[in-house]
């Protein structure tokens, strides 16, 4: 008897020659590193470096998190991943009253300039990979980390790093957006046309899926509606007169990785084929690396448990290997203790070493693309590219991704397959192991790290100095700048970068772009 996939579709007992009948390997297939790029965007992948070891951290003040960064490079990390709070992430001060009880939270704080420079003091960089995540206000921190930069004599041009920067998937899934979608769409083309000039080697977007199947979203539409607001981007950036092959080699992508191995190694797998596919034949792009969808990857915090949370190690580790057996670009491994507080730095070590484990103790990186032939994978990864596409066509009908957001298309549909996740797990037919089986009568006790609530009073004071030293009329000409500059059809980075050079803070600059652009307000009309 078949089993279904997360997606809902067929997994066989056995495969065998017969579900490949037909199968075209050179236009399906093809080799590793070329064109459709089902087997790895890169001819080598592993077997020349391991993937970059990135490890999302950032929580209470800049301080306190430069700390961790530091311990985490020590431990061998290979790319530094921020985590910021989500008055930061919704473009509010830390003495906004909307911030009240949140500040330093899920992230660090970042309020101004002064705040970037403390994050990554010590931390040279233009010897580090930083990886933000950032949506509504991702100009502003990739500006504030150029300025630091400048600050240490670096120059823009050898920073490297990404900046999330997909407003899109805040609609669908995740909440912390701040201005309608086509103005948001607007500031996310003046950062890819900023970056070609300013800071070229800055991957400009990471489109995530992640957020999505962190709402319940299945494998399919975690791909589906992902591609979907990658073409949306593509599209916007072409309407604002840039060549495709100028900005598209800096795209990347932002997946999850679930404990269902081989669905996700299909997933990854199909998801390529659909981008170069697309980028090949809707927009024309010529330079190959246009066709590479080149992705970031976490395990799926969804599926930790709070209960019996050491046996979140095995289920990281298994995720772990899904992504690298996908062929994923860089990872970050979750702590076993997030379901329940903040990773302690022991459990952030753990997670770490996990990856070391994979990439020096097993022969995975020793050859490409393991799973290249297998009758079950290469079946998943037909049936997954075309449930995807399918789903693709859908958003396509309603006059693509963000016309059926207005419309709650996506959002509708991730939450009627949430719904029957959570249906499942209760009953009993999806087994979570020590939640509803395998459980134990008292939990062992757990000691999690605690964010001090004095941060806020602290960050207040900060931000209280910094009005008090800066010149005040100064910040309000850069602002004045930046509305003339929101209003009209200038670059809104350049201006932007001066207001934050004089130490107008994340606040005052989203405030004056709210002035100008509106804040969304979300329909549930689909």
């Amino acid at each position: 008897m078949a089993r279904e996939s997360e997606s809902g579709l067929p997994i066989e007992p056995v495969y065998g020659p017969a579900d490949l009948t037909g199968w075209d390997a050179d236009r399906k297939l093809g080799e590793p590193g070329a064109y459709p790029f089902t087997r790895g965007v890169y001819p080598s992948m592993y077997t020349g470096r391991p993937w970059t070891m990135r490890q999302y951290a950032g929580f209470g003040t800049a301080a306190e998190s430069n700390a961790r960064y530091r311990q985490l490079i020590a431990h061998g990390t290979t790319g530094l991943s921020v985590a910021f709070d989500l008055p930061t992430q919704m473009g509010h001060d830390s003495d906004a009253p909307l911030a009240h009880g949140e500040v330093g939270k899920v992230g660090v704080a970042v309020d101004s300039v002064e705040d970037m420079r403390v994050l990554f003091d010590g931390i040279p960089l233009d010897q580090v990979s930083t990886s933000m995540t950032i949506n509504a206000p991702a100009a502003l921190l990739l500006l504030m980390y150029q300025l630091v930069a400048e600050e240490q004599g670096v120059p823009a041009g050898r920073l490297t790093g990404t900046v999330q920067n997909d407003v899109l998937k805040e609609y669908i899934a995740r909440g912390t957006y701040i201005f309608p979608p086509k103005p948001s769409l607007r500031l996310t083309a003046d950062i890819f046309k900023y970056c070609a000039v300013e800071i070229p080697k800055w991957n400009t977007i990471s489109i995530s899926g992640y957020h999505m199947a962190e709402a319940g979203a299945s494998p399919v539409q975690e791909i589906a509606f992902t591609l979907a607001d990658g073409i949306e981007y593509v599209r916007t950036a072409v309407a604002a007169g840039m060549d495709v092959d100028a900005f598209a080699p800096r795209l990347s992508f932002f997946f999850v990785a679930r404990t269902t191995l081989l669905e996700e190694v299909a997933k990854f797998r199909a998801a390529r084929r659909i981008w170069a596919r697309v980028m090949r034949e809707e927009f024309g792009a010529r330079d190959p690396k246009s066709l590479m969808l080149r992705f970031h990857t976490q395990t799926a915090g969804v599926q930790l448990t709070a209960q019996q949370p050491e046996v979140n190690l095995v289920r990281v580790a298994v995720q772990a290997l899904a992504a690298v057996l996908g062929g994923t670009q860089s990872l970050h491994t979750n702590s076993f203790d997030e379901a329940i507080a903040l990773p302690t730095d022991k459990s952030a070590r753990l997670a770490l070493r996990t990856q070391q484990v994979l990439a020096h103790e097993t022969d995975v990186p020793a050859t490409v693309d393991p799973f290249a032939g297998s009758y079950a994978v290469e079946r998943m990864t037909d049936d997954v590219e075309e449930a995807a596409v399918g789903l693709m066509r859908r958003v396509e009908d309603l006059g693509g991704a963000v016309a059926a957001i207005e419309r709650g298309f996506q959002k509708a549909e991730i939450e009627r397959n949430a719904y029957r996740i959570a249906q499942e797990t209760d009953s009993g037919e999806r087994v979570v192991v020590g939640v509803n089986r395998f459980r134990l009568d008292e939990e062992e006790p757990y000691q999690p790290l605690r964010v001090d609530p004095a941060i806020e009073a602290r960050q207040a004071e900060r931000l209280a100095g910094l009005r008090a030293r800066r010149d005040q009329g100064a910040v309000r000409a850069a602002l004045d700048a930046l509305r003339k500059a929101a209003e009209g059809e200038e670059n809104v980075l350049y201006p932007m970068k001066e207001a934050l050079r004089g130490r107008a803070t994340v606040g005052e600059v989203c405030g004056a772009l709210r002035d100008v652009w509106g804040s969304h307000v979300p329909s549930d009309a689909f």
